[in-house]
């Protein structure tokens, strides 16, 4: 990693770095990438329970949608409100309150006893996940060194995929690997699909335990006059002939925000906006609606629908598979960049999409009975898969590594806020639409993904900068045109 940054110095190699140096910094991160474990266990949990909650209640496809998307809206202005908490409280207070939140909601959707106290305690939980999805990245953006930042910043969408193979893995264990009937069968009393939601408190506690024991970003303490402890945070993470250098660059880029406090607003020549916030949101809105979330809302519900009877194992083995191509992009995202990796994702996600489609295209109904004849289950499974690949080696944990890095830092924290709301309004839109547009046709749902995958691609040839390599503090919101770079 010898390239150098844009204002031209040579940054460091990992030979360099002290090995005890490297540890700690890989353990900050892991630690605070625990609320994409959250993030991921909330999101997907409601996977074995849908159809239980759509009996128990007596709910129509679009109330049932309405019903597994609620927490969205809670993810959206958890998202949007915890810029500001974060700048004004400290990132590890506003890190315990998601944790918190959560632990809340965890029990109140086991014990709910009507659709729409569930759907509260989804908004609360959905609040909570929505604080940790902005304050996790920010957090190892401001803590681990830039030769590194892309590796580590992709351990949030790690987190994020063993939440969601925990939480798809403990519905399937507590549902019996029973697709049909599982998840209404009772254990100790309380229906299964009560405790897929209560055995999230477990997820909570630790993440509000480790909230306790994390340093505080050294940007936050410069920003608060907290000198020494911020200095004694970065001694930490960097070999000690560099902390001095490191602090005088934080605290210049904090007088330099506070002198432009008045160009501080998201606000632009484009349409209204910044263009940095605009890629911000086109990034953010595509990741959700290339349709990732139906695979892990709704694959039990899916393929129980079309004629498979081992619904929970394949969704387990999908989370899996989205686990394991997360490390592709750990081990690749500070090497090959950020542009190459989106733009050949996005290119597999189209051709597995499309593939789905035509795959349901030849479904055969029977009554109530839908199958994929002949090969084409098996092609469909496939193609599901391999869309879970192309997702989860680059898209998945590539947008959280780039909306930590391209916005400049005056407006980094108000920026993220708004781009990571807008992904959850994204996500809720996908979510609550899919039941309907399952029950008019598949084919539409999936050929409408794949129009989404291939717009993903021509959205980051043209607009995306590449940031591989670049210090937080110099990648001043670059805006990439396919023949030069300019300043946003």
């Amino acid at each position: 990693m010898s390239t150098r940054s844009e204002t031209g110095q040579q940054p460091l190699s990992q030979k360099d770095v002290p090995a005890h140096i490297r540890r700690r910094v890989y353990a900050l991160a892991i630690a605070a990438a625990v609320g994409g474990f959250l993030f991921g266990f909330d999101s997907s949990v409601i996977n074995g329970a849908v159809d239980a909650i759509g009996e128990q209640f007596g709910l129509s496809a679009f109330v049932q949608g309405f019903a597994v998307a609620i927490a969205l809206i809670g993810c959206a202005v958890g998202a949007y409100i915890a810029g500001a908490l974060a700048d004004r409280v400290g990132r590890l207070k506003v890190m315990l309150l998601g944790a918190i939140l959560f632990f809340i909601s965890s029990i109140g959707a086991g014990i709910a006893f009507g659709v729409w106290d569930f759907a509260l305690w989804r908004v609360i939980g959905g609040l909570g996940i929505g604080i940790s999805s902005v304050v996790a990245p920010t957090y190892i953006a401001e803590v681990v060194p830039a030769l590194v930042r892309g590796r580590l910043a992709s351990l949030q969408q790690l987190a994020i995929t063993l939440g969601i193979f925990a939480a798809l893995l403990s519905d399937a264990l507590l549902a019996g690997f029973d697709g049909k009937d599982g998840a209404t069968r009772i254990l100790l009393g309380i229906e299964a699909w009560r405790w897929m939601f209560i055995v999230g408190v477990l997820p909570s506690v630790v993440y509000g335990l480790l909230a306790l024991k994390l340093p505080e970003s050294p940007r936050f303490l410069i920003s608060k006059g907290r000198y020494d402890d911020a200095a004694a945070v970065l001694r930490t993470v960097l070999p000690e002939g560099e902390v001095d250098a490191e602090q005088k660059r934080i605290r210049d880029g904090i007088r330099e925000d506070e002198e432009n406090q008045k160009k501080a607003s998201l606000r632009g020549s484009a349409l209204g906006l910044a263009p940095v916030v605009w890629i911000g949101l086109g990034l953010s809105v595509l990741q959700q609606f290339v349709g990732i979330n139906v695979i892990f809302y709704y694959s039990t519900t899916l393929w129980n629908a079309v004629g498979f009877t081992d619904s929970f194992l394949i969704s387990v083995i999908s989370s899996v598979v989205n686990v394991a191509v997360t490390f592709i992009a750990i081990a690749f995202v500070d090497k090959v960049g950020r542009r190459p990796m989106l733009l050949a994702g996005s290119a597999g996600m189209a051709i597995s999409l499309g593939a789905m489609a035509v795959a349901f295209s030849q479904a055969q109904t029977n009554g109530d009975s839908v199958t994929l004849p002949g090969a084409w289950g098996i092609i469909a499974l496939i193609a599901a898969n391999a869309f879970v690949v192309s997702f989860g080696a680059t898209w998945g944990p590539l947008v959280w590594v780039l909306l930590g890095e391209i916005f400049p830092n005056r407006i980094r924290a108000k920026a993220l806020g708004v781009a990571a709301s807008a992904q959850w309004i994204a996500n809720f839109l996908i979510t609550v639409s899919f039941p309907a547009l399952a029950d008019l046709s598949l084919v539409v749902a999936y050929g409408m993904y794949a129009v989404f995958a291939a717009v993903s691609l021509l959205f980051v040839f043209f607009f995306v900068p590449e940031t591989k390599g670049v210090k937080l503090e110099d990648v001043g919101g670059l805006v990439f045109s396919r023949r030069k770079k300019v300043s946003a």
